[in-house]
C-alpha cells in the first residue's frame, strides 16, 4: 500500500516537472522544473523500492544510490545552470505566443 503511493507520488512529481518545462517563461526557471523532476522523483522511486525489497543487501546498495544522488545531483544542477549564466543566456526568451 505505501510502496503504491510513493509510486503515484513519484508520477506526480514527473507529471508537475514535465508541466513546468513547458510553462515557465525563462531557462533558469526550467531548470528548476527539471532538478525538481531529478531529485523528488527519484528519492519517491529509491524509497518505494527500499520499502519493496525489505531489509537485504540490495536495501544497502539503494541506500548508497540515494546518497549519491542527494549529494551530486544539486551540485551538476547548478553547474549547469551556472555555465548558462555565464555564457550570457538571457533570463526571458523572446517567445511570441500567438
Amino acid at each position: 500500500m505505501t510502496v503504491n503511493l510513493l509510486l503515484i507520488l513519484c508520477w506526480l512529481y514527473i507529471g508537475i516537472g514535465i508541466y513546468g518545462l513547458y510553462r515557465f517563461p525563462s531557462i533558469y526557471s526550467r531548470f528548476f522544473a527539471a532538478g525538481f523532476i531529478d531529485t523528488m522523483a527519484f528519492i519517491t522511486l529509491i524509497l518505494a523500492l527500499i520499502l519493496y525489497s525489505g531489509l537485504s543487501d540490495f536495501t544497502f546498495r539503494l541506500f548508497l544510490v540515494l546518497a549519491f544522488l542527494m549529494i551530486t545531483n544539486p551540485i551538476s544542477t547548478h553547474l549547469i545552470v551556472r555555465s548558462a549564466y555565464l555564457g550570457k543566456v538571457p533570463f526571458k526568451e523572446d517567445r511570441d505566443d500567438g
